[in-house]
């Protein structure tokens, strides 16, 4: 990560995180690197809600939060960061404010504004790596474009109304083959017209749908930052709620894809300076 992995812990933090410490797979270089680490998440909805809990219980250092939106009762079925009190605030705030009774030792940086091509690359840069919550095709694919342009590891999640997706994407680092691995790009070139992908509030969606894939997507962004296991990078993990299954596919690097492929087209984010982008929510 980019900041100083060799931070101590505090007396009261080994009593926190004394289960992570004697994982084998964690243990204090682990904590440490998570407290070092900056994580930045966008959309504080329903993937973002059980995302930004996990990081906050699990010591992630800093955590960035970005959306434009505010909590409304609709919300509350499936978006568990926020509460009844927090109806008509800004989501980052009410967000911000339940992590900060869950663990003060976590910094939270609170953005309220929508992710745009103005602003992307330069809010991206800051962290170590990005977790998409988002709901819409717009915002990930300029999430996805930017993190690839920043060099930043992103965990992207995506829900239907009983099934869900997971993956990492790091498109500038090297599968062990040799390839680069796989970008969103690879699974889906380019983004569906405006309008033809509904939303959840056009088809519904089980709450604790959300709350599998927030959850794992947490899972992803600890492991990254700790180099424990094996992460989802070139692979896509599907979940079927209802049938209760687990699937897991093999992404391939495609190199005639627009944004890391051999002759890219897409070099900086200026398509996406005129696209409708979603606000930065999640399902």
């Amino acid at each position: 990560m980019s900041q100083n992995a060799s931070k101590s812990l505090s007396p009261q933090e080994i009593e926190r995180y004394k289960r992570h410490l004697v994982l084998k797979e964690i243990g204090g270089q682990g904590q440490q690197k998570l407290k070092s680490a900056r994580v930045l998440v966008v959309g504080a909805g329903g993937l973002g809600s059980p995302l930004l809990m996990y990081l906050a219980a699990a010591g992630v250092g800093t955590i960035g939060i970005v959306d434009d939106d505010r909590v409304s009762l609709d919300n509350l079925q499936r978006q568990i960061v926020h509460d009844t009190e927090s109806v008509g605030t800004p989501k980052v705030a009410s967000a911000a404010a339940t992590l900060a009774r869950i663990n003060a030792h976590v910094a939270v940086e609170p953005i309220e504004a929508r992710l745009k091509a103005d602003n992307a690359l330069d809010l991206i840069s800051r962290y170590d790596i990005v977790a998409d919550g988002s709901d819409n095709a717009e915002t990930r694919y300029l999430v996805s474009d930017a993190c690839y342009l920043a060099k930043r590891p992103l965990v992207f999640g995506a829900v239907g109304p009983f099934d869900g997706y997971v993956s990492t994407f790091k498109p500038h680092e090297t599968a062990p083959d040799g390839t680069p691995y796989p970008s969103y790009r690879c699974l889906f070139p380019e983004a569906p017209p405006p309008g033809t992908v509904p939303n959840c509030s056009e088809v519904g969606v089980l709450g604790s749908i959300v709350g599998v894939i927030g959850t794992l997507q947490a899972t992803e962004v600890i492991k990254e930052i700790t180099g424990a296991g094996t992460g989802l990078a070139g692979r896509l993990m599907i979940y079927d709620g209802l049938a209760a299954r687990f699937e897991t596919l093999t992404i391939a690097w495609d190199p005639d894809n627009p944004l890391s492929g051999r002759s890219p087209t897409i070099t900086d984010l200026s398509i996406h300076a005129n696209a409708g982008n979603g606000p930065a929510c999640a399902a």
